[in-house]
């Protein structure tokens, strides 16, 4: 069972995000330069948390309660756009100047990634430039790590109990949980491996984050609200 029926389409998403790069340019101009740093938001969470569905919810209530244009950026999306440089040349112009953060968060990278210092410098470049621009919701991929120099980013973690990740992905995938609870210990395994050996970090420093939130006690909901309003009353 893949675990891509967790989240949309990349392909319904894609021209959301190219339309979110042309009206942020609009708002821009019409905020002006004086105005205070726009935020960004990183969503990190245990395997088996629901934060896609919070992170929809949460740009539902900052567009509504910021009168701005907010996008979601996952994985799939960040590495669909890696992939094509056509559209990443498109979505990157007038995100600004590269990163002055680039080199000193490339610098931390294993030398075991080196044959994919390319792929995951433009990646990182991504993630970056959408971070400093800020109306951001950067879901997984070390977000909150690659952006921790960035002041304008507030970073939150999602964890939950193994029964509710298991009833979680149980239901959302309808798969059995003997099934959801040998995927949600593979994938928890991969992505902390990931962070580990790309990063050389631990996701599940909580020295990260600004608020760590359990998912079995708060509704979706409710972390959207909850997120939502620590940031735009910062």
């Amino acid at each position: 069972m893949s675990v891509n029926r967790l989240i949309p389409s990349v392909d319904v998403r894609l021209g959301s995000l190219l339309e979110f790069a042309r009206r942020t340019e609009v708002e821009k101009s019409r905020r002006g330069d004086a105005e205070k740093a726009v935020p960004t938001i990183t969503l990190s969470r245990e395997f088996g948390c629901e934060a896609y569905p919070v992170a929809e919810r949460l740009k539902e209530l900052l567009e509504k309660k910021s009168g701005e244009s907010w996008v979601v950026m996952d994985k799939a999306l960040l590495e669909e756009v890696a992939k094509n440089h056509n559209l990443s040349e498109e979505m990157l112009k007038g995100l600004g100047e590269k990163s002055r953060f680039l080199d000193e968060i490339l610098a931390t990278f294993s030398p075991r990634w080196k044959s994919e210092k390319d792929y995951f410098r433009l990646i990182c470049r991504q993630m970056l430039s959408l971070a400093e621009k800020g109306n951001v919701i950067l879901l997984g991929r070390g977000g909150a790590i690659v952006t921790q120099p960035l002041k304008n980013c507030y970073h939150f973690r999602l964890f939950a109990s193994p029964q509710f990740k298991i009833n979680s992905i149980s239901k959302r995938l309808n798969i059995s949980r003997e099934e959801a609870e040998v995927m949600i210990v593979k994938k928890q395994k991969q992505r902390d491996a990931f962070i580990r050996d790309f990063l050389d970090r631990d996701s599940g420093d909580t020295s990260y984050y600004n608020l760590l939130i359990n998912n079995d006690r708060n509704s979706v909901e409710k972390i959207a609200a909850t997120i939502a309003e620590y940031v735009l009353s910062a």
